[in-house]
């Protein structure tokens, strides 16, 4: 499979562990070239992103509505395998859930989720959205598309962004959304949520206060099933790498993982 990657590397003094960044739904590998690639390699971290399959520049796009969740794990991981050491896993949303998914069979120094999808999975998030825009979720399950959920900058703003973006910015990023599989919108409600128990990675969780994907109840409760806090930002919704406090996210990561000697 070819899937598209980019790279940003440390000018010097080079950290021997890199970090892989894995985006969420209808979002490919430029939601991390915004700010966080540029940020963590000044910070002399070897930073990688890749569209996952059916995404960005990746091959897939045909089959894309097909595509399972353990396909994209399998993406992360042929990703991981080509770098110098094993990666840090940062992932965002239904990256998130690829984060944990691979985690539970690959070793990693540590692992990093974004406003992730919760070891429950999507059923209460996908409840909330049929109740709020019920045309859209009803041709969503007519054409197993989930575009028409994001298809405009309205649902967009509503679903990623804060009400403070400024609406040139929003445009910007709503144009770069595309769709997104069905059967992998399936395995995130039931067909093949995370297990935990079967993760040895230290895991930090970040969450958004008003993000209205994953509420910060289901980011604390993905904490409690890793056994570690979680740590919820004021004033921002769900694309964290991209709001504007994205740097004190990048900075909570790099100051966690320097703790842990990563």
């Amino acid at each position: 499979m070819r899937l598209e990657t980019c790279s940003r590397l440390p000018a010097s003094n080079a950290r021997v562990t890199p970090v892989l960044f894995v985006h969420g739904a209808w979002h490919a590998a430029w939601c991390w070239q915004e700010h966080f690639m540029d940020y963590f390699a000044q910070r002399g971290y070897a930073a990688y992103a890749f569209d996952l399959r059916g995404h960005g520049g990746s091959d897939g796009r045909g089959r894309l509505r097909w595509t399972r969740i353990s396909e994209y794990v399998a993406d992360a991981a042929q990703i991981a395998q080509q770098l110098s050491a094993p990666p840090v896993i940062i992932g965002h949303s239904m990256g998130g859930l690829v984060a944990q998914k691979y985690l539970e069979t690959h070793a990693a120094p540590a692992g990093v989720l974004l406003a992730s999808v919760p070891p429950a999975g999507v059923l209460a998030t996908t409840l909330r959205i049929a109740r709020r825009h019920p045309l859209e979720f009803a041709r969503v399950n007519l054409t197993w598309r989930l575009y028409p959920l994001v298809a405009t900058p309205r649902l967009a703003r509503e679903a990623f962004f804060s009400a403070s973006m400024p609406e040139e910015q929003l445009q910007v990023y709503a144009k770069r959304l595309q769709d997104e599989s069905f059967l992998g919108f399936l395995d995130m409600l039931a067909l093949n949520l995370p297990r935990p128990q079967r993760v040895k990675a230290p895991m930090l969780v970040l969450g958004a206060a008003n993000d209205t994907i994953f509420h910060p109840n289901e980011i604390e409760a993905t904490a409690r099933a890793y056994n570690t806090p979680a740590t919820i930002f004021p004033n921002m919704a769900h694309d964290m790498m991209l709001e504007a406090g994205w740097q004190a996210v990048a900075d909570k990561i790099i100051a966690w993982l320097g703790e842990r000697g990563i």
